[in-house]
C-alpha cells in the first residue's frame, strides 16, 4: 500500500515448490535481489513433494524479499511466510472456491500468526486450459468482457475484499489484455495484481500502464532466468503521480 501511494510499480516472482529445490532457490533469490524484484509467491495449483517449507525457508535465507504464500489449496499454509493471500475465486461459481475451503483453512491460517490478506482472485480466460482452471473446476471470465471483469472486482470491493487479482493462469498462451486490466482500475479502488502468461519486459510495461500495481511472472525464469532483470528494469520504470 505504501508503494503504491508513492506511485511505484511492483513485481513479484512466483515460485512453485514442487519445481524448486534448494539449489533452484538459491538461485533463485540471488538473481531477484539484483533485479530489485519485490515479493515472492510461494505456491501452486498442485504440490505432491511437500516441500513448500523447505522453499520458503531456502528464499528467507538468501534474502530479505517478503515471501507471500499463493496457495492452491486449504494445505498450502506455513508460519515461515510472511503473509497469505485468503484467495476467494470470485470469477467462478464453484462454493469450494469462496468459501469451503477457507472454512478448513482458517483454523490452521489463524494458528500459524501470519498476515492474512483477503483477496479477490479473478480468472481470466488466456487462449487454454491452465492448472487453477482445472482444479478449481470454474470457468475463467472471457478475455473480451471486460465489464464482467469489472462489476466482479467491485462486488468484490463491496464485500471487503483488500487486494484484487487477474490471473490468466501459469503458462498461459495470453495475458490479461490491457484494456480488462484498464477497466478493472477505474471501477475500484483496490490495488490491482495481474499475472499469467507475462513473457517480455514489453508485455509487463504495457499492462503496468494500464494500471497494474504489481504483475506476477513465473514460468518465464523456469527457461531463461537472464529475462527477470529486463523485466524488472520495465516495471519499475512506471510512475503514476
Amino acid at each position: 500500500m505504501n508503494k503504491r501511494a508513492e506511485g511505484k510499480r511492483m513485481l513479484a516472482v512466483l515460485v512453485d515448490p514442487d519445481k524448486s529445490g534448494p539449489e533452484e532457490c538459491a538461485k533463485l533469490a540471488e538473481a531477484s535481489v539484483m533485479a530489485r524484484v519485490d515479493y515472492f509467491f510461494c505456491g501452486s495449483s498442485l504440490i505432491t513433494k511437500g516441500n513448500m517449507e523447505d522453499c520458503i525457508s531456502t528464499l528467507k535465507s538468501y534474502c530479505n524479499i517478503p515471501v507471500i504464500i499463493f496457495p492452491g489449496s486449504h494445505m498450502q499454509v506455513s508460519g515461515k511466510a510472511d503473509a497469505l493471500l485468503f484467495l476467494s475465486l470470485v470469477s467462478g461459481r464453484n462454493p469450494e472456491m469462496l468459501i469451503g475451503k477457507h472454512v478448513l483453512a482458517a483454523p490452521a491460517v489463524k494458528k500459524s500468526g501470519i498476515e492474512v490478506i483477503p483477496t479477490a482472485y479473478l480468472l481470466i480466460d488466456g487462449g487454454k486450459l491452465t492448472s487453477v482452471n482445472y482444479m478449481s473446476n470454474t470457468l475463467p471470465i472471457p478475455a473480451d468482457k471486460p465489464d464482467i471483469a469489472a462489476c466482479t472486482a467491485m462486488a468484490a470491493e463491496m464485500l471487503g475484499m483488500k487486494l484484487i487479482y487477474l490471473d490468466a493462469g501459469s503458462g498461459a498462451e495470453n495475458t490479461v489484455s490491457p484494456g480488462m486490466i484498464a477497466q478493472v482500475k477505474t471501477s475500484t479502488s483496490l490495488p490491482l495484481i495481474a499475472g499469467g502468461g507475462i513473457r517480455t519486459a514489453k508485455e509487463a510495461e504495457a499492462i503496468c500502464r494500464a494500471g497494474a500495481d504489481m504483475i506476477v511472472i513465473g514460468n518465464v525464469l523456469e527457461k531463461d532466468l537472464s529475462v527477470l532483470e529486463e523485466i524488472s528494469d520495465a516495471v519499475h520504470a512506471v510512475y503514476t503521480n
